[in-house]
């Protein structure tokens, strides 16, 4: 959405306006009387669509609003709303000129649809909104926020696409013993051009975007803090534009816009070397500024930029990193009074009418943090090898000593084994960036078109004389822009590593789209982890734009008969040829489960047409509705009875996950028809499931409910127990079945992809969370300890990809930095704090904590649409205290079937019930009872 900023000079305005308007007109027929009183405090944490504060260049003409009613304030409950629209300061404090929808009688707060003046490209909107409470008291209007649109559609841009005219260098390739084929290498691209700024400057905004990554600067200064900008969409069919505010950096007089231009996975490599052919990559950029006198002035890329290819960044690649040579430097390029006569004149491409331009949806990869180096590891050889402490995303900043024309190597790596720097698992892709330096001296060093996976960095080349130091090196952590909420503690130093482990996992794998890994030769948006992960990553972190904007993605990839790539984007801008069972059900499981932690109906709304194609996409797979789909199964899941490939899809039949799968993506599609007032289509998709329920049972069980295809494993019961596909009276049955499976494994895991993350819920259900906490806390292999136990920093791709005695797995396909198994965080939130929706968007609220001898405390806490919920238990013996707080505007329904000589307190007077426990109101409570079952 560009940069989540406002226009400065109404930032500085902003802040010392003081709105005190109250008295407003409340509407007609609305059957309520005015309310004079504001005893209520002003609504708070004012977002548009799935997130945005105050964003500049924001894609959605007509978003929807969503605030919270703070925790201090005297309000317990909203009752109506009103939301004011304007175009300008003063029509929102006179007359709102957009949009007023006075005063509408209801409790929603979030995700309130615009329902005025048709919004346009570049418009800024300043909006506001007050609630009345339980007893119709008015609070204050809110602060102002603001928004402001982007160019909307292709018509608003009046520029060109340009680039260096030379079309690049030819690289020859041979992969194994195939034939050799050559490919086009990119280099990057440095671009420039002059303009005239004129004095009182009102606005500037620069519109820009690529084919390929850039890097924007003006006057000789970078813009925004942003990486690897615009991202990774279908290329194809859409491209996404970025605005940034510069107001403040338009100078009277010469002024310089430039840009330098790299492959990045438009034009780079996907995967292995291969044969591809595609086109070089282009830059676009539209400066507009406004000046007080009412002019305008705009600044477009086009034929009179100049280029040049001889800069300091000569070589940039996702996989195989970047090589920058201090000798090319051009100190004041983008600046002023810079020489580019010796530069090439641009060669420009009209813009595709076809190709849509639209603004980002979410917040692009940044440089979140900087980590320093936690120990040097060794120094053999000419080479030093740092340990940064953790595994994670980003790139090196350097401040080394270097000798002049002695070109230094920086390698990284996920892990040593025996102290020997470890790269097999990087499979063809290089990592390694290279600085030759042009003086002897300390330099400094970060690379820009590039990005890494790893905990260890190897320096070579540097100037050997000197002592080496930990100061030499920082690690710069970069991912799509979100807030993390580092929301979960308990009393298990190993629990809570494996929080952060997982927490990193989501770090390093959000970079732009969800990544299934990010160090080797792949980085793809696999469709199977991001349905395992898309709803335990929301209670981490603030990630509904993320993926709400990945989902359009999908649409776009989607084929015409419904079939949905596994990964997506799609390699070279095609679509795969494949589809799985559990992966491409992505495109039900995401949205329904999206839906009910937001409450949002545009998730569904959005990608209702893609559920049902894929509905049919699973039909033209199936006979006898049991789904024969290919599939990936339950992928990696531990101690296969095949050895090597053949073992990596487990030993769970194909077509009973296919049909399980086939079975919840028809339930899920169901339920949103209902949402959605389709009540004709719910119907039909009921009946086709309870066909599909029935299929299933007679083509892979007995009588005893014993598997008859396929072996019996954990997920061969965990997959139709939580998808319920056994009627109410065989689910005991089927639970012992399950228990047998535990007991075989002596209560280990033996799940894979798909089975680990079923395996909590379902163990819950069950009553036998003793067992789920057994699991969890297993210290030998296959568990999540065991990865702890050989120095995890993320989740792994495998059970045993690493060990500290015995180093890596021997399958090159091996990450240390997988988000999959990292799906058990949903329940730290859901079944060890036991916090969980019992309506979409948290209106009711479940709070069942699960207790446990293994832990003696646990707290944490999940920002819900209303507000953040909390919850702190400690158990002392058998004694247990809970201290819990629920949001405004909501309610709660504890559960607490182990606990007797219950005690609830809220500001410290104890609650009269009697069984069931009352529904609790927003507001703190100490809970205290013994346990029955410790």
């Amino acid at each position: 959405m560009g940069i989540p900023s406002v226009n400065n000079k109404i930032s500085r305005l902003l802040q010392v306006v003081v709105i005190t308007i109250t008295l407003f007109s409340c509407g007609k027929n609305q059957g309520v009387s005015h309310a004079q009183s504001t005893n209520s405090l002003a609504p708070i944490q004012l977002k548009v669509g799935a997130g945005a504060i105050n964003p500049v260049g924001y894609y959605d003409p007509a978003p929807s609003f969503s605030w919270k009613i703070p925790a201090d304030s005297t309000a317990t409950f909203q009752s109506a709303y009103q939301i004011q629209v304007a175009s300008s300061l003063d029509s929102l404090k006179n007359k709102a000129d957009l949009w007023d929808s006075h005063k509408v009688l209801t409790d929603s707060n979030a995700w309130i649809n615009y329902q005025g003046t048709p919004l346009t490209s570049r418009q800024i909107v300043y909006w506001r909104v007050r609630y009345w409470d339980e007893t119709n008291q008015q609070s204050d209007w809110s602060p102002i926020n603001i928004f402001e649109l982007g160019l909307l559609d292709n018509t608003q841009w009046q520029g060109e696409w340009i680039r260096h005219p030379d079309t690049g260098e030819t690289i020859t390739f041979k992969k194994g013993t195939s034939k050799e084929f050559s490919n086009t290498l990119y280099r990057p691209q440095y671009l420039r051009t002059q303009f005239s700024g004129k004095p009182n400057v009102q606005k500037a905004r620069l519109y820009v975007t690529a084919k390929g990554v850039f890097k924007p600067y003006l006057n000789g200064q970078a813009i925004g803090n942003d990486t690897m900008t615009p991202g990774w969409t279908p290329y194809k069919q859409r491209i996404e534009t970025l605005t940034y505010d510069v107001t403040d950096k338009i100078l009277t007089g010469n002024n310089v816009l430039g840009a330098i231009l790299a492959e990045g996975w438009y034009t780079g490599r996907i995967l292995s070397p291969q044969k591809r052919d595609v086109p070089a990559p282009y830059f676009l950029a539209q400066l507009e500024i406004s000046y007080d006198n009412g002019q305008t002035q705009v600044i477009t890329s086009n034929k009179d930029w100049r280029a040049t290819h001889n800069g300091p960044i000569q070589m940039a690649g996702n996989y195989d990193g970047e090589f920058y040579d201090q000798s090319k430097e051009m100190p004041g390029w983008a600046a002023a009074n810079f020489d580019d006569s010796s530069w090439n004149t641009v060669i420009t491409q009209t813009i595709d009418p076809k190709v849509e331009l639209e603004p980002k949806r979410h917040a692009p990869v940044r440089n979140i943090k900087t980590l320093p180096a936690q120990q040097l590891v060794s120094q053999n050889d000419g080479a030093i090898i740092f340990d940064m402490g953790q595994n994670m995303v980003g790139v090196p900043k350097v401040n080394i000593p270097v000798i002049k024309g002695q070109k230094v190597q920086l390698r990284f790596s996920e892990a040593l084994e025996h102290d020997k720097f470890y790269v097999k698992n990087l499979r063809s892709a290089k990592v390694t960036d290279y600085y030759l330096p042009s003086q002897t001296g300390m330099t400094e060093y970060q690379p820009t078109f590039t990005f890494h996976g790893y905990r260890y960095v190897e320096i070579s080349g540097h100037d050997t004389s000197k002592t080496p130091s930990t100061s030499w090196i920082k690690a710069v952590v970069q991912h799509s822009d979100f807030d993390v909420y580092e929301n979960f503690e308990s009393s298990h130093p190993k629990l809570n590593q494996l929080q952060r482990n997982i927490t990193w996992g989501l770090r390093s794998n959000f970079y732009d789209i969800p990544l299934d890994c990010p160090q080797r030769d792949e980085r793809l948006g696999w469709t199977g982890d991001a349905q395992v992960f898309a709803a335990p990553s929301m209670y981490m972190a603030d990630v509904y734009s993320f993926w709400s904007a990945w989902l359009k993605t999908v649409r776009e990839e989607q084929a015409d008969n419904g079939r949905v790539p596994n990964f997506i984007p799609t390699k070279q801008n095609k679509h795969t040829k494949g589809a799985s069972s559990g992966w491409g059900d992505a495109v039900t499981v995401i949205p329904w489960e999206l839906y009910q932690l937001t409450g949002d109906k545009r998730i569904l709304v959005d990608n209702f047409e893609m559920m049902t194609k894929w509905l049919d996409y699973h039909k033209s797979q199936s006979k006898d509705y049991i789904s024969n789909m290919q599939s990936f199964q339950d992928w990696l899941q531990p101690f296969p009875e095949g050895e090597g490939r053949a073992g990596r899809r487990g030993d769970t039949d194909k077509s009973l996950i296919s049909t399980a799968y086939y079975a919840r993506s028809v339930e899920y599609t169901a339920k949103t028809s209902k949402v959605l007032g389709k009540t004709e289509l719910a119907q039909q998709l009921e009946q086709l499931h309870q066909q599909i329920k029935t299929a299933y049972r007679q083509a892979f069980y007995d009588n005893d409910l014993k598997v008859i295809k396929g072996s019996s494993t954990q997920t061969s019961y965990l997959l139709p127990l939580e998808f319920e596909l056994f009627d109410s009276n065989e689910k005991e049955v089927a639970q012992k079945h399950l228990l047998n499976e535990f007991k075989e494994s002596k209560h280990h895991l033996r799940t894979g992809f798909l089975g680990t993350p079923l395996l909590a819920p379902v163990l819950q259900k069950m009553g036998k969370s003793d067992l789920m906490f057994e699991l969890l806390f297993k210290e030998t292999y296959p568990s999540w300890f065991y990865s702890i136990n050989n120095g995890a920093t993320t989740t792994w791709e495998r059970w045993n990809s690493y060990s500290l005695t015995e180093g890596y797995n021997s399958e090159s396909m091996n990450s240390l930095n997988h988000y999959a198994y990292g799906a058990v965080a949903k329940w730290f939130y859901q079944g060890i704090l036991g916090i969980k929706p019992l309506v979409p968007g948290f209106k009711k609220i479940s709070v069942e904590p699960q207790f446990n001898t293994k832990l003696t405390s646990a707290k944490g806490h999940y920002q819900t649409p209303q507000g953040k919920i909390s919850i702190n238990w400690e158990l002392k013996g058998t004694h247990i205290t809970v201290d819990l707080t629920i949001p405004k505007n909501t309610q709660a329904e504890l559960n607490l079937p182990t606990i007797k000589n219950l005690v609830i307190r809220q500001n410290n007077q104890p609650i009269l019930f009697s069984d069931p426990i009352p529904k609790l109101l927003p507001g703190r409570y100490l809970i205290t009872g013994e346990s029955i079952s410790l």
